[in-house]
């Protein structure tokens, strides 16, 4: 039986860091596709010489076209310029609207039973381009946001209460940005709720530094953005598919209706399996939550809406 095959579009941090988690789990064959001649072919062939050492037995393979990539199951798009300090995320939107266009085009053509995985920023505006241009179904086309937000969130209650991350649940919806949404309401470790275990004060600076996760990071790099993590997520994403795990997880997601949101993708919890995005949950709010998600909503809109698509 045929292994599945991921494909990663773009070879920079992202994109190498994701096919080295997906190759390392035995997930699929990875193929790496990167406009750079020699980098996708190189970064490739050295997680090809790491197999002997960890003892995993998937083909990765590095091109600058689309023809390896033929017929692939997933494919992860995180091509694109990435944010320099100071520069704001709507800088990015034309030139990422350019090649994620591109792309997505290519990557359609090749693999038109794919799912879409986009993790190229400003996030929702570029799954909404992938949507827009592959024709592909709402459910095959989705964002990588929520899960690393989501994870960030976790991370900082984790190392506040010091207790192991897994046991915390938690949720962060809305734009992938500064108006980001923790859910506190849904927040609990092992069932206790986090607001039975810190002050607001505390939940307040952890809610802040969450919004801020991405930026906190470009800050201390200076020479780049997160890598490690938004790449973990986006497997984690590619795994839920693959194996049919029906995960609950928020990813950006193609609303029509749901959170009384129309036209737009956003940050909403899903059910991840084999179809992609089986099911959106809707989920109960608290009113400054809900008025914190429709004000991330109008932000995303906007971003959406100077896109001209």
């Amino acid at each position: 039986m045929a292994r599945p095959k991921i494909t990663v579009v773009g070879a920079g941090n992202v994109g190498a860091t994701a096919a080295h988690w997906a190759a390392a789990q035995e997930l699929a064959d990875v193929v790496l596709v990167d406009v750079v001649e020699g980098m996708p072919q190189g970064k490739a062939l050295d997680l090809m010489q790491s197999r002997p050492i960890f003892g995993f037995n998937v083909d990765i393979v590095g091109a600058n076209d689309y023809e390896p990539t033929k017929n692939s199951d997933v494919v992860i798009i995180t091509a694109g310029i990435p944010r320099k300090p100071g520069m704001s995320r709507e800088d990015l939107i034309n030139t990422n609207k350019n090649i994620v266009s591109a792309v997505t085009k290519e990557v359609a053509a090749k693999s038109p039973d794919a799912v879409l995985i986009v993790v190229a920023n400003p996030l929702d505006a570029m799954c909404y381009v992938a949507y827009k241009v592959s024709g592909f179904p709402k459910n095959r086309v989705m964002g990588m946001a929520g899960i690393l937000d989501t994870a960030r969130y976790r991370c900082f209650i984790a190392m506040e209460l010091g207790v192991a991350v897994e046991e915390i649940q938690a949720m962060v919806l809305g734009g992938h940005g500064d108006e980001m949404v923790p859910v506190v309401s849904a927040t609990n470790i092992s069932g206790v709720p986090l607001t039975d275990l810190l002050p607001s004060d505390k939940i307040a600076a952890l809610v802040e530094r969450t919004k801020k996760g991405g930026g906190e990071i470009v800050a201390l790099l200076k020479t780049g953005s997160a890598y490690y993590a938004p790449a973990a997520a986006a497997v984690q994403m590619a795994e839920a598919i693959l194996k049919d795990q029906k995960k609950l997880v928020p990813v950006s997601a193609y609303l029509e209706g749901e959170y009384g949101l129309n036209n737009l993708f956003f940050g909403v919890p899903v059910i991840l399996g084999a179809d992609g995005i089986e099911k959106i949950l809707t989920l109960k709010l608290t009113e400054d939550e809900e008025a914190l998600l429709q004000k991330s909503a109008a932000a995303v809109a906007k971003t959406r809406d100077e896109l001209k698509m």
